[in-house]
């Protein structure tokens, strides 16, 4: 996909209260951009780092500038979250994701389970439907190693448990990691950040949840998953 506005360049400076970053534009000219991260984006951060801003001239925006990506050592990492749902979506419709073909709808944000929305549910009338739950990976635990994820999640470990219960109904449930990392070779839960989550993702597996990993191409034109990457549950 496109990034959704005219790219510009930028020297990352800090990210604070969440949502907000500052950067240097090219011409010197200091820039605050919207941060559509929530994590810690640990290991996705480093002051002078190359980043890649879109430019959105919304009278209704606060903000002109979103941040997309930044350059760390080991290569481009993709820090907008917002963006992982539609990457998997069109990586599914393109053919791109072969574990998820022959569907004949794909719905997004749809309601199951305890009060939750699941972010793709793909269905066909002679088969079961299938539940697919999209986190965006970015944190480098080793050379080539990505974990997820980066700070406690309860509510992932809420989205696991409702996944099981998806499989125990003879439905397809499955972890979707959209790696937004150029350099990552492999996916394992980050036991250090998050032992629950990690726990109940080797639970979620052992009980019939599928676990798939795909690892995006980030340029400046845009974004797309393009790799099947293996997922370490050991």
């Amino acid at each position: 996909m496109k990034w959704p506005g005219p790219v510009i360049h930028g020297k990352y400076q800090k990210r604070y209260k969440r949502f907000l970053a500052d950067f240097l534009l090219e011409d010197g000219t200091p820039v605050t951009a919207h941060c559509a991260n929530t994590g810690s984006m640990k290991t996705c951060r480093e002051s002078g780092a190359p980043g890649l801003l879109t430019f959105h001239d919304d009278p209704k925006r606060k903000l002109k500038y979103s941040w997309q990506a930044v350059q760390m050592p080991d290569g481009w990492v993709g820090i907008n979250t917002a963006l992982a749902n539609h990457l998997v979506v069109e990586a599914i419709q393109s053919g791109v994701v072969a574990e998820l073909q022959n569907y004949s709808e794909c719905k997004t944000e749809q309601k199951y389970g305890k009060a939750s929305r699941i972010d793709i549910l793909l269905s066909r009338e002679d088969r079961p439907s299938c539940y697919v739950e999209v986190k965006n990976t970015t944190l480098l635990l080793a050379d080539g190693i990505v974990g997820f994820p980066d700070a406690v999640t309860q509510r992932g470990t809420k989205h696991l448990r409702e996944l099981q219960e998806m499989a125990g109904q003879g439905h397809r449930a499955v972890l979707f990691f959209c790696v937004q990392r150029e350099s990552a070779t492999r996916v394992r839960p980050a036991d250090d950040f998050d032992p629950e989550y990690a726990q109940t993702l080797r639970e979620a597996a052992e009980n019939g949840v599928e676990i798939l990993a795909y690892r995006a191409r980030i340029s400046e034109e845009g974004v797309s998953l393009n790799q099947a990457l293996p997922v370490d549950l050991d």
